[in-house]
This record gives structure tokens, sequence and C-alpha cells, in this order.
């Protein structure tokens, strides 16, 4: 979908909403609020880019009100050297690799996952980490690596995987760790002078689990607001005015606009499990480059399980993929209309950058609702 584009409201289906007539005055209240002013809002989460793009707010709101699209998609922000590692792990004799779905496409530097397991290497999807503990006690002959990719809504899970793995004394078990934790990329965005933000629109999954606490930095270092909000027509678009009328009147605030999902503290629990098993580590993100204490490794005591210690692979040259503005995407520097190969060359179906190929990624959005 364009952002030059101008639609009227008659275009959208407002009748398709459970609640038209909120959706309409808050529609109205931010084209109000907005005004002749330029503001410049981030979603930092592929549901809300995905949810955005499928009501077609973008072309409703008004024109001095930009939504860009930030990391917020776990397997659009892993760095092509792990995607590489990844690949290197599935060429090893006797290991199965496993991984969640959008990992199978993503372009490495020369191949993909899916390129190798179609050249006979043994990759399979799974929908739980815990099919992988499954695999691996089905094939006790043969070694099983988990990909592990996600941010802090899915990483609880994989900790929880990898402490089944140490009870069940499952010696051919092991994780590649990718995950990576949002705050860090949020600053780095705040920070970029070549990136004007004046809000950002929180996600609500990883919200459930860090509460608000760590996006305080935002209003104490940057003075920016920000809001955590769920993902109906109704959430987002109040989230987008609670931001507007912050920095229409110079009060940021870190508001939690999710109340029915998200607790002030999050969860602490899940937190408590992750720290049994991760520990903060610098990290590469595509587009960010190395952000300090973004990315997480399994602790050395459990380093029996981390594939990266266990097998000495070697990978190929990192090569990004040429003329692919994926990075500048995820920092909000352009919407995906303009890079170059969108909609030319990079579609869903030969997608070029991990942007195009996720199912949360900023390009497949504007491309499945770019009309």
């Amino acid at each position: 979908m364009s952002m030059s584009t101008t639609r009227t409201d008659q275009t959208i289906d407002f009748a398709a909403f459970r609640d038209p007539h909120v959706v309409r005055e808050l529609i109205a209240r931010i084209r109000n609020r907005v005004g002749e002013r330029q503001i410049n809002l981030m979603e930092v989460c592929g549901t809300h880019t995905m949810s955005i793009g499928r009501y077609g707010f973008r072309s409703v709101l008004p024109p001095g009100l930009k939504l860009l699209s930030g990391p917020g998609c776990p397997v659009c922000v892993t760095a092509n050297r792990d995607i590489d590692h990844a690949i290197a792990l599935a060429r090893l004799d006797d290991v199965i690799v496993a991984t969640f779905g959008d990992m199978m496409r993503v372009p490495g530097s020369t191949t993909s996952l899916a390129a190798e397991k179609a050249a006979g290497r043994d990759v399979r999807i799974v929908y739980s980490p815990l099919d992988v503990l499954d695999l691996a006690r089905a094939h006790p002959d043969r070694q099983v690596v988990f990909i592990s990719v996600g941010f802090e809504t899915t990483t609880p899970a994989m900790a929880a995987c990898l402490l089944e793995a140490a009870d069940r004394a499952s010696d051919n078990f092991s994780m590649f760790c990718a995950n990576k934790m949002t705050p860090a990329a949020l600053r780095a965005i705040a920070g970029d002078p070549e990136t004007r933000i004046d809000g950002f629109i929180l996600p609500g999954h990883v919200s459930t689990i860090t509460g608000l606490s760590p996006y305080r930095f935002l209003v104490d270092e940057f003075g920016l607001p920000g809001v955590v909000t769920g993902f109906e027509p109704t959430d987002i678009l109040e989230g987008v005015s609670l931001l507007v009328d912050m920095v229409a009147e110079g009060k940021p605030a870190i508001v939690n606009a999710y109340r029915r999902g998200v607790r002030t503290e999050g969860n602490p629990v899940a937190r408590a499990l992750v720290d049994q098993v991760f520990e903060p580590v610098d990290a590469v993100w595509r587009g960010l480059g190395t952000l300090p204490s973004s990315g997480l490794r399994i602790k050395p005591e459990l380093s029996r399980y981390d594939a990266a210690v266990r097998f000495d692979v070697d990978t190929e040259t990192t090569v990004e993929p040429a003329g692919c503005r994926c990075g500048d995407v995820l920092r909000g520097r352009i919407t995906p209309e303009g890079c170059p190969l969108f909609d030319r060359i990079c579609t869903p179906e030969h997608a070029v950058g991990p942007c195009m190929v996720s199912s949360e990624g900023s390009c497949a959005a504007y491309f499945r609702y770019r009309s």
C-alpha cells in the first residue's frame, strides 16, 4: 500500500468492525489532533504491521501522520551470518535441523534452509520447541539441532525446552540460539540521527513478558512516548490517538493501552525461567549492526546443549543480497516501496530479503495489502 495514496472512508468497510462508530470517532480525533503537524510513529511488532496493513489505516489517517514499520519481525532482524551458521549445521552428516516455518525460506548468503532440504539435507519444520525433543527421542542415533529465533514472547518456551532436555538427559539435542531482546533495538532507532521517530507503538505480545519498565528509557533519555497496544482495530487506533496526543502536548510517557493482556510488571515467572537458561550477549541485528546485550546465549553450565559450542562448523563468507534495503526498512529510514527491488525482483514467491519472506515481515505486509 503506497504511503502517498489517499483513500476515502467509503473504501473501508466499517461495518466489518465490531465497533465501527468507535473506529470512525478515533480516526476523526486523530485527524483533528494531527492537523498540519508532521508526526512519525513506528510500530515494532510484526503482528501490528500486518494488522495496520489489513485494516488499511495508513490510507485513511492524515497525510502528516506516518506509520513506519520497525524491527518487529525476529526472522527479519536475524543477521545473515546467523542464517549461514544454521545452514552450515544442516549440512553436517547425521544431523537433523528443526526450525519454525518462517525460517525455511529466509535467504542466507548463497542459499536457504529450504534449498538445503531440497538438496537432500534433513531439515524439518516444527510448531513447538517441545516437538524437537520428541524428534530427538525418536532418532536417538542422530543429533537434532533446533534453530531458535524469537523475541521475549517465545524465549520462555525455548528455555523450558532446554530445561526439559536436561531433565530427560537428551544428549542428542542442542539449540542454536539467535534470540534477541527488543529494547536495545528501540534504543538504536531512537538515537539514529537519520531516522526521526516521534513515538513508538510498543509490542503487545513482548510486553506480556517484559512489562513496561524496559521502555522507560524512551522517555527519560529521548523524550519519546510509547504506547503498548493490542491488535484489534480499536486497540491500534487508541494507541495512535494516545501517541498523537502526547506528541502534540509535549508530554511523553509509557502507557499501557492493552491492560486486558499486559500487566505493568509483565510476567516475572517467565523472565525467571529465561534467566535460568540464558545470559545477555552482544548480537548482530540486520540493519542495526551489533547492539550491546541485545541477544541471548545459553549459559556455560548448559553449554552441552549449545549447538554453537557442540559443533565446529565452517560458515561461508557472509554476503548481503545486492540491492536489498531490508535493513533500511527495519530502521524506518524507508518504507518497503522505497526499495528498488520491491514488487519488481523481490516478491513473496521470489524473495530477495527476509522482510518479504516472513509472515510478519514489513515488505510482505506492504505487498499483500498494497492495493
